[in-house]
C-alpha cells in the first residue's frame, strides 16, 4: 500500500461494517468512497472475501477515467457503476451495493418500497425508487456502467434528489445506497434493509395498507435532514 492510506482505510472499515450488519455473504456487495479534491475513489476488490480484505487490497481508481492509480489488486466489478454515480451527482462521497435479503427481494420484484410509517421516513423521503429493467442491448453491453446510467435516469424522470432517497433498488439485480461519505452510506444500507423488512411485514399484515401522509412523512425526514434538522446532539 503506497499511498491514500487514510481513504483505503475508510473503505476498509466500510466494507467490514457490511458484515458486521449482516448485509452482505461470501463475496457479494462493495463498499467505495471518493476523494474529490485528489480526484480518485477507492473500492473493495473484486472476489476478494470480507475476512481476507486488508486496507492493502483495497484498490484506487481515477474518478474520470476509471483507471487504476493504486493496489495491486481488481477493483470490483461494479466500479463501473459507482464511477456514474460520483460523477452525475457531486454530492456523494461514499456508494454501497450489498444483495440484503429482504431490500433484494423488492428488488427482484420489480417493486419500489412504499414508505409506510415513521422509520422509513426517517431516511428516506418518500419511496425507495425501483428502476427500469435492462433491455438485451443494455446487458450484452457495458452492463456495470449501464447500471449505473438506469440508476440516474431513474431519479432524473421523477425530478429526485440524490440525498432526500440515498438508495435505489435495480430492477432483477439489489440494491445500491449511498451519502455524502462513506459512513452515512453503510448507514443507509442498513436503513434501507429494515424498512424493506418492516414494508413486507406491513403489508402481510394488511395487503390495502396506504402510505403514510406527507405531512409526517415530511416533518419525520426534515427532523434529522436539511437546515431545520433538530434530532440528535449536533
Amino acid at each position: 500500500m503506497t499511498g491514500h492510506v487514510e481513504l483505503r482505510e475508510r473503505v476498509l472499515e466500510a466494507n467490514l461494517a457490511l458484515g458486521r450488519a449482516g448485509l452482505v455473504v461470501l463475496t457479494f456487495g462493495n463498499a467505495s468512497a471518493a476523494d474529490r479534491d485528489a480526484g480518485v475513489m477507492a473500492i473493495k476488490p473484486s472476489g476478494v472475501p470480507y475476512e481476507r480484505l486488508s486496507a492493502g487490497t483495497v484498490v484506487v481508481v481515477d474518478l474520470e477515467s476509471g483507471a487504476v492509480v493504486d493496489g495491486e489488486t481488481r477493483p470490483s466489478s461494479d466500479t463501473p457503476t459507482h464511477l456514474v454515480l460520483y460523477r452525475a451527482w457531486s454530492e456523494l462521497g461514499g456508494v454501497v451495493h450489498t444483495h440484503s435479503p429482504f431490500a433484494t427481494a423488492w428488488a427482484q420484484a420489480c417493486r419500489e418500497i412504499p414508505c409506510y410509517g415513521t422509520t422509513h421516513a426517517d431516511h428516506f423521503d418518500g419511496s425507495v425508487p425501483v428502476t427500469r429493467r435492462l433491455n438485451r442491448d443494455e446487458i450484452d453491453g457495458d452492463y456495470e456502467r449501464t447500471t449505473g446510467e438506469v440508476i440516474v435516469e431513474t431519479f432524473a424522470r421523477a425530478a429526485l434528489e440524490p440525498l432526500d432517497r440515498p438508495a435505489v433498488l435495480v430492477a432483477s439485480h439489489g440494491p445500491f445506497a449511498w451519502g455524502a461519505d462513506v459512513v452515512v452510506a453503510v448507514e443507509n444500507a442498513i436503513a434501507l434493509e429494515e424498512v424493506a423488512a418492516e414494508a413486507l411485514r406491513t403489508e402481510t399484515l394488511r395487503p390495502e395498507i396506504e402510505p403514510i401522509g406527507d405531512d409526517l412523512r415530511r416533518r419525520h425526514f426534515r427532523r434529522k435532514h436539511g437546515p431545520a434538522a433538530y434530532y440528535g446532539q449536533e
